[in-house]
């Protein structure tokens, strides 16, 4: 398990759709930090391709892994630095941290669980999220 996370984790650096994809299961369940979701490998993909497209040379730094080869689950700590995602803020560098919970089914993961800490720091200044207005 964790020589293809250590793959999967180079293939997200190198912005490489096909490689990120390859890990996933058919049936991945994902959810992003923000509550959206999506169902099955295809759909992933295409909820995807615009962000691989225009990456803006995002990168994740690993902080911390956990693996349960027994219970096939795995809780991995992570950073990212990219373009801000932020509305309004899209000039900005941003560094924004959490962690995906990863469930694996048949040596792919199945279901995919993203959190995210509610300050990130743009251009080095931390920055508290608010919540949006629906």
């Amino acid at each position: 398990m964790s020589s293809a996370f250590a793959k999967w984790g180079a293939a997200w650096n190198k912005h490489d759709l096909d490689g990120v994809m390859d890990l996933f299961h058919d049936e991945i369940y994902f959810e992003n930090w923000t509550g959206g979701w999506v169902r099955g490998k295809e759909k992933l993909r295409q909820a995807w391709a615009p962000w691989f497209a225009n990456h803006g040379d995002f990168r994740f730094t690993d902080e911390e892994t956990f693996i349960d080869e027994i219970e096939q689950k795995m809780l991995y700590r992570w950073q990212l630095d990219s373009p801000s995602f932020e509305k309004g803020q899209e000039d900005k560098h941003e560094a924004r941290r959490g962690l995906d919970v990863l469930h694996f089914k048949d040596g792919k993961i199945i279901q995919k669980l993203t959190y995210s800490k509610t300050t990130l720091e743009l251009n080095g200044e931390r920055v508290r999220l608010t919540t949006r207005e629906a």
